[in-house]
């Protein structure tokens, strides 16, 4: 049998409209209505009457977000397929924390609300700037950002082909001139802020103390983090790695060449677009890279993996 690994999707994946065929497919899958309860607003309302920018607003999109995946999550167990690792791709990390069992479903959307909000808070009180990196090597973006006068940093390291950099506005400008100049293709991020940067340090300075008090489990299946970037075996102090984790880089590309150094053929991703499958084609070769998030690409993911 080959191993099969569910990845979870990050934010600025959403869209209007999304998970709703497969609730429509699978009525008993009745995740967002019990999001809702926990967020204290109707989710598959926002999800299928917001405009994309309110949907886009940290606090709606990082729950809205977790909820399509672990939509998407459930109709793959409903199908009876099994995994035997999840990770996750920043805000993805929590959905495969519930997913994988570290978190249950309520602690879960309790942590997702406190994290969003605090993120949302730090990012209209900063100003910030993201842009991914096409056409040069991670060792080179790092180089580039130390040479720019002020704050920019590579916080994403997403694939061999993109690397994604925040920081300072002006900063994280330069950076991608300076990166146009050298032939490489900076794409400006539709975010309002510079995540996993020390920009965001007032939102990990909010959010370790408010999740203080939530059980965290060690996990039914392998789990892979995007702060050590491989397996993470140690679930102490989870609060405090948490809060680590909204500034510190996302090491993708080191998780997904442990994951394949471990065994995994099948790379499934739960939830909107598929961002994620994008990357796993671009960095590794010889796995299958779905995902899944309607009713056709559930089907398709399903042929993949039963083959």
């Amino acid at each position: 049998m080959s191993k099969t690994v569910f990845l979870f999707s990050g934010q600025g994946s959403q869209y209007v409209g999304m998970g709703k065929e497969l609730c429509e497919k699978y009525p008993q899958i009745n995740v967002y209505e019990r999001a809702s309860e926990i967020l204290g607003f109707d989710l598959a309302e926002k999800i299928n009457n917001s405009t994309e920018e309110e949907l886009a607003q940290t606090v709606i999109s990082q729950p809205a977000i977790m909820a399509t995946s672990l939509t998407a999550f459930e109709a793959m167990k409903i199908n009876g397929v099994s995994f035997s690792a999840a990770a996750g791709h920043s805000l993805g990390e929590y959905a495969a924390m519930v997913a994988s069992g570290i978190l249950s479903f309520e602690d879960g959307f309790k942590v997702i609300k406190a994290r969003a909000s605090a993120m949302q808070k730090a990012a209209e009180k900063s100003s910030g700037a993201m842009y991914a990196i096409l056409g040069k090597t991670a060792e080179e973006i790092e180089q580039v950002c130390a040479e720019i006068d002020g704050y920019v940093v590579p916080v994403n390291y997403n694939s061999s082909a993109q690397t994604v950099i925040a920081g300072e506005t002006a900063a994280a400008e330069a950076a991608a001139a300076k990166f146009a100049e050298m032939g490489a293709k900076a794409v400006k991020l539709g975010v309002s802020a510079a995540f996993h940067s020390k920009l965001m340090q007032p939102a990990a300075d909010e959010f370790a103390p408010a999740i203080a008090d939530i059980t965290f489990n060690k996990p039914g299946v392998a789990f892979y983090s995007n702060l050590i970037g491989g397996e993470q075996t140690d679930f102490d102090n989870m609060p405090e790695k948490l809060a680590k984790h909204i500034v510190s880089p996302v090491k993708f590309t080191s998780e997904l060449a442990a994951l394949q150094a471990a065994g995994y053929e099948n790379f499934v991703e739960l939830g909107p677009n598929k961002v994620l499958t994008g990357l796993v084609k671009k960095t590794l070769k010889g796995v299958n890279a779905v995902n899944v998030e309607n009713v056709k690409t559930l089907e398709k993911a399903l042929e993949t993996i039963n083959g």
